[in-house]
């Protein structure tokens, strides 16, 4: 059974920055694609970034892109995502997500706050 954790998430000046880190424990270690995640209150989940396992492609979503750059560590199965220039609607919960072929397994999430 594949566990994700993410961590690196807190409060954060507008303009401030942050490093997001989602460890993978377990399962196998072919997978299809992972990708942040992030759902502010009261919104809808939405896809941030993702990156694809078979030739290491990134896709950033538009409200992020030029700020955020998700990379990966496959040799210590880890996933990370660096926030910079963040802003007040960056405010969410953030999951990381493995596709494997078994499905999707996500964490538990980590929340990033970004307030003066």
């Amino acid at each position: 059974q594949v566990q994700l954790v993410e961590s690196g998430g807190g409060v954060v000046q507008p303009g401030g920055s942050l490093r997001l880190s989602c460890a993978v424990i377990g399962g196998p270690s072919t997978y299809n694609g992972v990708s942040w995640f992030r759902q502010a209150p009261g919104k809808e989940r939405e896809g941030v970034s993702c990156i694809s396992a078979s030739d290491g492609s990134t896709y950033d979503t538009d409200s992020v892109k030029g700020r955020f750059t998700i990379s990966r560590d496959n040799a210590n199965n880890r996933l990370y995502l660096q926030m910079n220039s963040l802003k007040a609607e960056d405010t969410a919960v953030y999951y990381c997500v493995r596709e494997m072929d078994t499905g999707a397994y996500s964490g538990q999430g980590t929340q990033v706050t970004v307030s003066s």
